[in-house]
């Protein structure tokens, strides 16, 4: 009687969701999602008890593992004081943070505006530089994900916006992207002459370096397939940036606060952008928040000039404070130098696993930022799953996705993309678990390679 009871309310949870709530990015039907009734480190448990290992940190966010009570005090405390105040007063734990990302930002990246998530972060960061500057255009990559408003995804090039992105917003203008695995221009590894480089110069001299206000890069690519830049690319675009006076905006919404093992995957490259601009593990997803933070020329320049940006959440106190805990877990727990350790391990067991898995065409880490590349073939490296998700197209990975969840893993899947990104406290048990689950569902991909 009693598992007919839990049954009962579980199908009325679901049911609850599916009715009331759409879920983003997916079909409104036809599919079984995990129920999540709790969580706690790198493990998520449904209402039956099952567990499930995240082995994506939810949507690369959950850098700090789930149910760290060290922030549900420090979120408590600072809502026991003040929950909210308007943008323009000052609180405590605003100038901590603030002070605190000026302390771990590369470079001279100096003063912050708090947005509410990482699409706002980049929206600010792209409105920020065309009043620099006074220039309107913006330079992106064609398959970088920045976000889903309008303009976050008219600077992006995520195949999602195609559904209704008729008209982009204008003023976008988009590059190819340094993918060595697949390069556009043709060159091999050995062989290369940087051509990807060479092609933003080009764009800049045919768009007009005095209508250019910035270019924007992701620290190091996530949900479009942990594209690796080459050795002294992001430096190259830095350089071109300052020979034609235009801004280099930064996105380590996914890449930042440890999750390539260092802060921000920007120090990596040895560049220091303009404008950088934050979400995601900035508060291991335990809050909404995003952040810009620009260089002290930037910061300056409003000094006595209007600064006309700001959103009513700007700086809330609670998302404020739980920020500032999570900054000082990936601290005390020394999570930024285990990501970057963690990474290794992980990176040498897959290379391991590729040698019997023909599904395997590339592997792609950076730290704890990771993705497998799946192919039919990996002579004509012919992708598992096309780049515009349709359904029939999708068909091995859905299997694939359904597969990985029967065995105990949630995890995220794109295209043909397998991620891995565990939250940064993981064991080597605990990546050797999930890393064994990965392992046995790949066998039902390696049936579709030739």
């Amino acid at each position: 009687m009693e598992e007919k009871v839990i049954k009962s309310e579980i199908q009325q949870i679901i049911a609850d969701n599916s009715d009331y709530t759409f879920f983003p990015w997916n079909f409104q039907k036809g599919w079984t999602p995990v129920t999540v009734a709790h969580a706690s480190g790198v493990y998520l448990y449904d209402y039956n008890g099952k567990r499930y290992i995240d082995f994506s940190s939810g949507l690369f966010n959950v850098n700090i593992g789930h149910g760290q009570q060290r922030v549900t005090a420090a979120v408590a405390k600072q809502m026991q004081e003040v929950a909210y105040v308007v943008p323009e007063q000052v609180t405590r734990i605003r100038g901590e943070l603030g002070k605190k990302l000026a302390a771990i930002s590369p470079g001279n990246l100096k003063k912050t505006l708090f947005t509410v998530c990482g699409a706002s972060a980049i929206e600010n960061a792209i409105k920020l530089a065309r009043i620099y500057t006074g220039k309107y255009k913006i330079i992106g990559r064609y398959r970088a994900y920045h976000g889903a408003t309008y303009a976050t995804m008219s600077v992006g090039g995520d195949s999602s916006k195609l559904a209704h992105d008729a008209h982009q917003a204008p003023g976008f203008v988009h590059v190819e992207d340094p993918y060595c695995y697949r390069c556009p221009f043709g060159q091999e590894a050995g062989s290369c002459q940087q051509q990807c480089v060479a092609h933003v110069e080009r764009i800049i001299e045919f768009e007009g370096p005095q209508n250019i206000a910035a270019i924007i890069m992701e620290g190091e690519s996530g949900a479009s397939g942990c594209i690796k830049y080459p050795p002294g690319y992001l430096l190259k675009i830095r350089e071109l940036c300052n020979k034609n006076n235009i801004l280099l905006i930064v996105d380590e919404v996914l890449s930042g606060f440890g999750r390539t093992g260092k802060w921000f995957a920007a120090e990596l490259h040895g560049v220091v952008p303009d404008i950088m601009a934050t979400s995601k593990g900035i508060t291991s997803a335990y809050l909404p928040l995003g952040a810009i933070t620009v260089s002290e020329p930037i910061a300056a320049f409003f000094d006595d000039k209007f600064f006309p940006l700001g959103l009513t959440n700007v700086a809330h106190p609670v998302t404020c404070a739980a920020a500032l805990e999570v900054l000082k877990i990936y601290e005390e727990d020394h999570l930024i130098e285990n990501a970057a350790a963690m990474g290794n391990y992980i990176l040498q067991r897959v290379k391991e696993m590729q040698q019997h898995h023909p599904c395997i065409g590339d592997i792609r880490f950076t730290g704890l930022l990771g993705c497998l590349e799946l192919v039919k073939n990996r002579e004509t490296k012919e992708p598992m799953a096309p780049y515009d998700e349709n359904p029939e197209g999708m068909k091995v990975m859905i299997q694939l996705g359904n597969k990985l969840k029967e065995l105990g893993m949630s995890t995220f899947l794109r295209w043909n993309f397998l991620f891995i990104a565990p939250p940064l406290c993981i064991t080597k048990e605990e990546a050797d678990e999930g890393l064994a689950i990965i392992d046995e569902a790949l066998f039902l991909a390696d049936e579709y390679t030739s």
